[in-house]
């Protein structure tokens, strides 16, 4: 059982560039949805803290942090450091008063999530943000360290995929009580939107790219189809790349836009997003007429992959804004 979207490895490759997408348009969908609906429905405090296996990890870690950051403690019976380090966890989650869920793991009988997590030893704390997994810390750390850590986590929540927790009411029912809500129907573009994602996990990105053109056809301002299909389109214009080629023709001709171009889109995959802003930045300085709009017009795909809410991205705009006007 491979959790859905997550990278564990850190390292940013294909599957990782289309992983963080899944998880910026799963998070982007579920506020909307919650918008729809009037907001999420409160939850009593019990629900803070809970106990996961590896049948109810896709829902209570991966779905959840959808919706707020699940901080996962990984514990084994018996083990002091892990006696120590739960209660005051539970009791921080509580503090924090909906920023971010408890999930603990008991690792004596999770053995795949044991795995998955490449846990050396216990205690060991992890968080999902989004469906993305993100080391905290291992072992004994004080409750200073873990305060910082955790205010840290609900900061990146916040900033990068707008994360404010959920609602506490004190006065709610635990979840499976009488004032539960029912599910929310699917939405009308739920099963394009779908299909597109499974064809992102099948390699066809000329499938998901359809797929995400077809909501756009009916929706023009549907955030999560606009950002699959900036995605679907960088991965397919690179999934056939040659990358050594591809960065030997770009720096043995800098004055080449299409290199340059192609170039940026190999660096964005690979996870150096600053590199290739930077590099079409500087293209669109060095170069005029349709040289200069083919490496702008580039530049914005590239915002909208990686998201206009990203720091990153703002910089850059910056950036361009210089070198344009």
């Amino acid at each position: 059982m491979q959790p859905r979207n997550m990278s564990m490895s850190g390292v940013v490759d294909l599957a990782a560039v289309k992983a963080a997408g899944e998880a910026r348009q799963k998070a982007e969908q579920a506020r909307a949805e919650s918008a729809r609906e009037g907001g999420a429905g409160a939850v009593s405090p019990s629900s803070l803290v809970s106990d996961v296996d590896e049948a109810s990890f896709e829902r209570d870690v991966l779905q959840r942090s959808a919706e707020v950051p699940v901080v996962i403690d990984f514990w084994a019976p018996g083990a002091d450091t892990s006696q120590q380090l739960g209660p005051l966890l539970e009791r921080l989650a509580v503090e924090a008063n909906g920023r971010f869920v408890l999930a603990r793991v008991d690792v004596s009988t999770n053995p795949m999530l044991t795995q998955q997590f490449a846990i050396q030893a216990i205690p060991a704390v992890f968080a999902v943000v989004a469906g993305q997994a993100l080391p905290l810390f291992q072992g004994v750390a004080s409750e200073q360290q873990i305060r910082e850590t955790l205010g840290q986590l609900i900061q990146v929540a916040e900033e990068r995929f707008g994360l404010t927790g959920i609602t506490v009411d004190p006065n709610a029912a635990p979840e499976g009580g009488p004032a539960e809500q029912a599910e929310a129907p699917a939405g009308p573009y739920d099963a394009l939107l779908e299909a597109a994602v499974q064809a992102l996990d099948a390699n066809d990105f000329a499938g998901a790219a359809q797929a995400y053109k077809n909501v756009l056809a009916d929706d023009p301002g549907n955030t999560e189809a606009t950002l699959g299909l900036a995605q679907a389109e960088l991965l397919a214009r690179v999934q056939n790349l040659d990358p050594q080629q591809v960065r030997k023709n770009a720096a043995e001709n800098p004055a080449d836009v299409t290199a340059q171009i192609a170039a940026a889109d190999l660096d964005l995959v690979g996870g150096h997003v600053e590199d290739a802003f930077g590099r079409l930045v500087e293209t669109v300085r060095r170069t005029v007429g349709d040289d200069r709009n083919a490496a702008r017009v580039r530049l914005l795909e590239l915002f909208e992959v990686i998201g206009a809410d990203d720091p990153r991205v703002a910089s850059a705009r910056t950036a361009l804004a210089r070198v344009l006007f």
